[in-house]
């Protein structure tokens, strides 16, 4: 299997080089130079696999020839043997029509652990090959810092420094990152957005000042080995849910837009989904792109989903290189022009390409709040506010009553207890084995929302 940058000038690599290098040389994300493909009958002969041996084979068409499907399957019960629940990602039954799928049973309580724990090994596995080191450079807006930092803490060759944006994450979702004591985790607060620290770890990977000292990797979703985990969690709903006889639709709060391309990778292999509902909270240009092509920054509105508090959907660029017609040199002319103005519509073949699966809604603090006093109400179910997100597009979602509707429960109810407790009165408790997150001691730098500060701190102290 190759791969090749969405921005057509990037050398194609494989998975190894992919997984190592994250984003391309020319500025684009890699993606498969073709999409393997399962047959229904292959899909159905896959039902009743535990989950680490469906992630193995799920995988192993796009790690190809780095790695043997026995040392894969090795990596993928390591993985998941962390979680907490024996399903991995179990499923919720709310009514008749609508399903949770539960991805927050790894150690950070979010779905970023479901792609990072084994992002993780990765990293490991193919740096022990040739010796080499990674100074990871990542920004989060909640949950992939804690779940990337968990994943790589104590790694004899990688190091990770990994901006937040000051004030504008859960204390559980900053406490678990800035509370793990090891040498080679960096944390960093920036005076900015989530936007800003994301256009900041861009910037490093051009940086010739930088990549000529060190060897500079994504755990972002910029990372195309993180998304191709995150495509198991699609098969494994629609096996329990009858598939690959029957259709799905999918719910996914989304702020960067990877966790629902994942599902588009899913369906691009052969799995039956009749629909993938984008949610988005205000700050909606996913929403305003897939509605009416309109693919314009705005102001980041802070609420009380933090991590879709974004305004630049990199894994958007995917999708529209993928459906528009896979013409790298014109998207990059396209994303050029974007950097430059900030807004850019979509073509007609951008657009009907989405439309042939995407749908979108946006859901403000209201529709948020009375999702959530749905979930506890009617099913005795506390949702955190993301999912709530999702869970309220689901609900609205004009579909057949036979159709069920999966919303991706992306992070535990109690990383965001505050919000939980406005809009439910029931205010969530952690889970004993992160408990005493509040009794740890914090560690971070604060520096102001300058590249030239961020990129100076990460020379003076990287290894």
């Amino acid at each position: 299997m190759k791969y090749v940058s969405t921005r057509g000038s990037a050398p194609a690599l494989d998975f190894a080089g992919v997984t190592l290098a994250g984003l391309a040389s020319d500025g684009g994300l890699y993606v498969p130079e073709e999409w393997p493909q399962f047959t229904a009958g292959e899909i159905a002969g896959m039902r009743g696999l535990p989950y680490a041996d469906l992630a193995a084979r799920i995988m192993q068409p796009f790690v190809g020839d780095s790695l043997d499907p026995h040392r894969l399957l090795e990596l993928t019960r390591q993985a998941y043997g962390r979680f907490a629940h024996a399903a991995v990602t179990p499923l919720t039954q709310l009514d008749e029509q609508q399903w949770l799928l539960e991805l927050f049973h790894g150690p950070t309580l979010a779905f970023k652990d479901v792609a990072l724990q084994l992002l993780g090994l990765l990293f490991e596995e193919f740096l022990g090959r040739e010796s080499g080191n990674l100074t990871i450079v990542g920004a989060t807006s909640g949950d992939t810092g804690s779940a990337a930092i968990d994943a790589v803490a104590g790694l004899d060759n990688v190091e990770i420094f990994m901006l937040h944006p000051k004030g504008r994450v859960s204390d559980v979702q900053r406490r678990q990152m800035t509370t793990v004591r090891a040498p080679n985790i960096h944390n960093i607060a920036i005076d900015g957005s989530f936007d800003d620290a994301q256009a900041m770890v861009k910037r490093i990977f051009a940086d010739d000042d930088v990549t000529a000292k060190h060897r500079i990797g994504a755990v972002n979703s910029i990372n195309w080995a993180r998304l191709m985990a995150q495509v198991v969690y699609y098969f494994a709903a629609s096996l329990q849910l009858g598939g690959p006889g029957r259709k799905l639709a999918f719910s996914v709060p989304t702020g960067n837009f990877g966790d629902v391309f994942a599902g588009h990778v899913a369906a691009r292999m052969g799995l039956p989904i009749e629909q993938l509902i984008v949610a988005t909270n205000v700050n909606d240009i996913l929403h305003r792109a897939l509605s009416a092509g309109d693919y314009s920054t705005g102001t980041v509105t802070p609420t009380s989903a933090p991590s879709m508090d974004i305004q630049v959907s990199s894994n958007f660029e995917r999708l529209l290189y993928d459906v528009g017609g896979r013409d790298g040199s014109a998207m990059a002319d396209q994303m050029r022009a974007f950097d430059a103005a900030r807004k850019m519509q979509l073509t007609n073949a951008q657009r009907e390409g989405a439309a042939a699966l995407f749908t979108s809604l946006r859901a403000d603090e209201d529709d948020m709040a009375r999702a959530m006093r749905w979930a506890c109400e009617d099913c005795a179910e506390i949702v955190d506010p993301h999912t709530a997100i999702g869970l309220h597009a689901a609900r609205a979602a004009d579909l057949p009553a036979d159709i069920p509707v999966v919303t991706l429960a992306t992070a535990h109810p109690a990383k965001f207890p505050d919000a939980v407790e406005r809009a439910t009165g029931t205010r969530p408790s952690l889970p004993a084995r992160v408990g005493d997150l509040f009794s740890r001691e914090e560690a971070f730098t604060e520096l102001p929302g300058t590249y030239d500060a961020v990129r100076d701190h990460i020379l003076e102290n990287a290894s």
